[in-house]
């Protein structure tokens, strides 16, 4: 069924990379592109397999500065398996691939519900002998150490033998971002390599200074044919095994690799190459493993349930199988965060950024045990924030801006300008909203799951933490009686510093501003929620006094939000800056995404300009439902009504280049609640902006998870205006042509199978009847409960948009 697949027909050289992003296979775990296993890393082709977690940090010089840079690892090739023609006839042909002139057809087909990819090739050699070649691969839902190939070669006019080369590759390294490439990048050091008679080869290898050690066995076998003749063939940083498999005309080879995957992170084990011998020594066949890997999908697509009809349907569903990829209940046993290009590419290094703030929502409503996996790697690094904090002179905990194995600060220190071929300062680990995001994920979960334990424990403890940074980065500034952060980047990224300014940063934004009031008017309505036995505790371990409390609920009620031209600023003097010639900058370069490259590039900078990489003040409007952001700027003094509001989405929407993949995601969600006739081109955006690569080449490298999880949540939470809190489901829809009829399930708090239906003016709510617990849900003019085993249909109110 086309909505349940993904096909590519054709074989396109410039289109490779891409395609092995959209096609990566994984289960949490460990996630392997969807590289043609022929092929080896060149400018085609770029075959990476990333395990959950396993960073490796490596010192390189550039500008002649000494730089240090943690890297997701790129482990050895498991799906190397090369082949050639040894006709009756004649010498041994070359060895085959999609690169060479004797592909005739290719088509390539991800398959969503069951989690395959399946490449069908057909070559032809000098003398007209054709050979077929399925290729058929999972990396295992069920177990997440194992990964399997099957691959079946059928002679359509000519009779001999097929060599077949089987291999864990260890000669790989990190290149898979071009503008890293200065940069260190082999990160594997002490390999070995062996093999277990009759079918099976390893490698053992460690990562240089993480000291993780990893190994990985391949078992090999032809299921169909005559038996081959095998043999292994060793080197120090490949092991392979060679098989000569007699073969008819008409007739077919099909042969079997099975590979598993250990590290030293793992539970349970004494040694990973014991365990990852022994692991695929009793791994079942292809048939065996891929039935039972079916049933894991199964099980997850029921949790996930997702109805949206047409090509938007389809593309979620894209979306979705590739959260589930990098974050399956697999992850809730692992130490891992959330990578921002999930576990399919280099880009950010494999770094966690902010980007759980798009993913946890989704996730709290359907794999709760997940998100809460997430936020205690957060809870983990709690101390190394609290050490970032003091090193700059402030109290609580500060997050990092990219997170990698430990928690430090991982943050470029400079970033090249592909456009100009600069090295340039890196000031983006002065995003102190990181903190915010991790705050509001905490209290999503706590709300969604109704995890007290979590919130009255490690939740609460992170909470404060982060309340009390804020409350201590903010100086209050007697000449406006209000509490001011300064220094700071925003969610835009472009802005780092004022024109000619000698440090970098900026004060005010708003978005941090306000985001920083929410977190301390939760974190004092938590410390007066909190059980006293555990209160006391939290108090006496954190050394906390009310004093400190007073000095929240200030700073609460008067941190300063700019404002100018009748809008929200995106941070103090952002109106003062020159306006942009946009329409000439689009006429001499067409896709002005990174305006900030093009700009340097020319010798200037986006410093100078109202133009922003993405949403930053609109983001407000993502986070908050309309109330709750009214209540927030009342709480602050000030008076936000939907005419300022609108005047700002709108002010901001023509200063935007859109520059990630966030920001269609955002703009959309806000706009459908303001101006719904623009709201669909942006939500298109986000749709597509990974399948149609629109941000010129990077989904080759990564896809973006926080937008494909974000795109769910638009159905989830943003069209709906679901909110959980004070027990309840809160609804709010906003009507939108586009997507006028859809339905999901979802899990709240006990209840699992919860159904929402949504349709042109009413929406249907269904509650199992094996849910312990009726749901109440509240609307804008009434609430009911649903009881389990029953279910409701309510017409919605009149939409006055």
């Amino acid at each position: 069924m086309r909505e349940w697949t993904w096909s590519y027909e054709g074989y396109e050289p410039a289109q490779e990379r891409l395609r092995e992003s959209l096609c990566t296979l994984g289960n949490g775990y460990f996630a392997t592109r969807g590289a043609a296993s022929e092929s080896v890393a060149d400018e085609i082709h770029y075959p990476g397999t990333y395990a959950a977690g396993c960073y490796n940090r490596l010192v390189s010089t550039v500008s002649g500065r000494r730089v240090e840079n943690e890297d997701l690892v790129n482990l050895p090739n498991w799906l190397s398996l090369r082949y050639r023609l040894k006709p009756a006839d004649g010498p041994a042909g070359p060895w085959l691939s999609p690169d060479r002139t004797e592909l005739r057809d290719h088509r390539q087909t991800l398959d969503l519900r069951e989690g395959t990819l399946t490449r069908q090739s057909s070559y032809e050699d000098p003398h007209g002998r054709r050979l077929r070649v399925e290729e058929r691969r999972l990396v295992h839902m069920r177990d997440p150490h194992l990964a399997a190939l099957r691959t079946t070669f059928t002679a359509e006019n000519w009779a001999g033998a097929i060599d077949i080369a089987s291999a864990i590759d260890g000669t790989v390294t990190n290149t898979g971002v071009e503008r890293y490439r200065e940069l260190g990048s082999r990160h594997l050091t002490r390999t070995h390599t062996g093999a277990v008679e009759p079918d099976t080869v390893w490698l053992r290898f460690r990562t240089s200074a993480s000291d993780l050690r990893i190994a990985m066995a391949a078992r090999t076998r032809v299921t169909e044919g005559v038996p081959p003749v095998s043999r292994p063939d060793l080197t120090r940083r490949r092991a392979a095994r060679t098989l000569t498999a007699p073969i008819a005309a008409q007739g077919s080879v099909t042969v079997e690799k099975t590979v598993a995957l250990h590290t030293s992170r793992d539970p349970a084990i004494s040694d990973p190459l014991r365990a990852a011998v022994e692991r695929v020594r009793r791994a079942a066949d292809f048939a065996g493993l891929l039935a039972v890997h079916r049933t894991a999908w199964e099980q997850l697509w029921r949790r996930a349930e997702l109805e949206v009809p047409g090509e938007a349907g389809r593309i979620l569903r894209l979306h979705l199988f590739h959260v589930l990829q990098t974050l399956s209940p697999h992850t809730a046993e692992l130490d891992v965060g959330v990578p921002a290009r999930g576990l399919h590419g280099e880009a950010y290094r494999g770094h966690v950024f902010w980007d759980e703030l798009f993913v946890l929502p989704y996730l709290n409503l359907h794999f709760p045990e997940v998100s809460r996996a997430l936020l205690l790697y957060r809870h983990r690094r709690l101390p190394r924030a609290c050490r970032a904090a003091a090193d700059i002179g402030r109290a609580g905990a500060m997050f990092p801006w990219q997170s990698g194995s430990d928690g430090r600060e991982e943050a470029q220190v400079l970033h090249l300008n592909p456009r100009s071929g600069h090295w340039l300062p890196d000031h983006s680990r002065l995003q102190r909203h990181v903190g915010a995001a991790v705050a509001y994920n905490v209290w999503q979960y706590c709300q969604a799951s109704g995890d007290t334990d979590f919130l009255h424990a490690k939740g609460a403890e992170m909470l404060v933490q982060i309340a009390r940074f804020f409350a201590d980065l903010a100086v209050l500034d007697p000449v406006h009686e209000r509490y001011r952060i300064r220094g700071v980047v925003g969610p835009d990224e472009y802005h780092d510093a004022y024109p000619g300014a000698a440090l970098p940063g900026l004060d005010d934004n708003a978005y941090t501003n306000v985001t920083a009031a929410w977190v301390l008017a939760r974190a004092l309505d938590l410390t007066r929620d909190l059980p006293e036995p555990r209160r006391r505790e939290l108090f006496e371990r954190i050394e906390l006094d009310t004093a400190e409390l007073d000095r929240w609920e200030d700073v609460s009620r008067r941190l300063r939000v700019p404002f100018h031209q009748g809008v929200i600023s995106q941070f103090e003097g952002y109106g003062d800056l020159m306006e942009l010639d946009w329409d000439g900058y689009r006429r001499r370069y067409g896709d002005i995404r990174r305006l900030d490259r093009i700009l340097e590039a020319e010798g200037e900078t986006v410093n100078r300009y109202q133009a922003s990489k993405q949403a930053d003040a609109l983001m407000l409007g993502y986070l908050f439902s309309p109330g709750e952001l009214a209540g927030l700027f009342g709480r602050l003094g000030y008076h936000l009504d939907d005419e300022t509001w609108h005047a700002t989405v709108g002010y901001y929407l023509h200063r935007t280049t859109h520059g990630s993949t966030l920001s269609g995601l955002v703009h959309g969600w806000v706009l459908a609640r303001v101006r719904r006739a623009d709201a669909w081109r942006f939500c298109q955006e986000a749709l597509t902006g990974d399948v149609a690569d629109i941000q010129g080449g990077t989904t080759a490298e990564g896809i973006h998870l926080g937008a494909m999880a974000g795109t769910l949540d638009l159905v989830q939470r943003g069209l709906t205006g679901l909110e959980t809190r004070q027990d309840a489901l809160w609804l709010d829809p906003v009507p939108m042509p586009e997507l006028s009829e859809y339905g999901f399930s979802l899990r709240y708090r006990g209840n699992w199978g919860v159904s929402l239906q949504m349709s042109r003016g009413q929406v249907r709510i269904a509650v199992p009847a094996s849910d312990p617990e009726p749901i109440r849900v509240v609307l804008a003019d009434r609430e009911v409960t649903v009881e389990p085993g029953e279910s409701s249909q309510l017409r919605l109110p009149p939409d006055g948009l």
